[in-house]
């Protein structure tokens, strides 16, 4: 009798011991899965800082900033005048001071001059037509310092549209002077434009275009020295 009883119990402890053992194993199973959309979640998170900060920086270039501030003064908005006009200024001087050429003291004089013009904004004395004017000078000495930048650098084959940008750059300047001064710029653009857009085709085309495209620009560059 004792013996059965014996047998009795050490069944029980065992039928205890496996279902503790599968409560236990239930339990982990269970821990596990809860745990893995904790770590999904957090890598979604941090994906999406990137491309905000892309995003950012954006058109931040110091024409663009000028070109924002005579926008503002049109609205009456005098506050980020002052700020456009400001950040445009600094980066107009750290262009010269960066990539220095024989604009600099031209693109220097010019950022002194816009200078001159913030106290004038407060107080409203300073008119729309008056900043685009100083603005569009400003941009065309900074065109200028680009373009020579890249003549000075050696060949231009492949360069043709880091070269169409810059030209780009003084034809805009140009539309903001108006009247004789934009005419006969807009002819020597056009006549380097047309050599410039040959210097990406490569083989024989781009080498026949390399010089002719350096004397029209040079012709260009001259002209603007003498705007300013």
């Amino acid at each position: 009798m004792k013996t059965i009883r014996f047998r009795l119990g050490i069944t029980c402890l065992s039928a205890g011991l496996a279902l503790a053992t599968g409560t236990g194993a239930s339990s982990q199973t269970a821990t596990t899965s809860v745990a893995k959309p904790v770590v999904i979640g957090a890598i979604k998170d941090t994906s999406i800082t990137p491309g905000v900060s892309a995003t950012a920086q954006a058109g931040d270039t110091p024409e663009s900033h000028l070109d924002n501030a005579v926008a503002a003064l049109n609205k009456g908005d005098k506050a980020t005048t002052t700020q456009e006009l400001q950040t445009g200024i600094a980066g107009l001087e750290a262009s010269a001071a960066q990539k220095p050429t024989s604009f600099k003291d031209k693109l220097l004089a010019q950022a002194s001059k816009l200078k001159a013009l913030l106290p004038l904004i407060p107080t409203g004395a300073l008119g729309s037509g008056a900043l685009g004017k100083a603005v569009s000078l400003a941009k065309l000495a900074s065109g200028g310092n680009k373009l020579e930048g890249i003549l000075a650098a050696g060949s231009l084959l492949g360069k043709g549209s880091q070269l169409t940008s810059g030209l780009s750059g003084i034809s805009s300047a140009l539309s903001g002077l108006g009247g004789g001064t934009q005419s006969t710029g807009k002819s020597l653009l056009s006549s380097a434009l047309a050599s410039v857009g040959k210097l990406d085709q490569g083989g024989l085309v781009a080498k026949a275009a390399e010089p002719v495209a350096k004397t029209e620009i040079s012709s260009v560059l001259n002209f603007v020295k003498g705007v300013l």
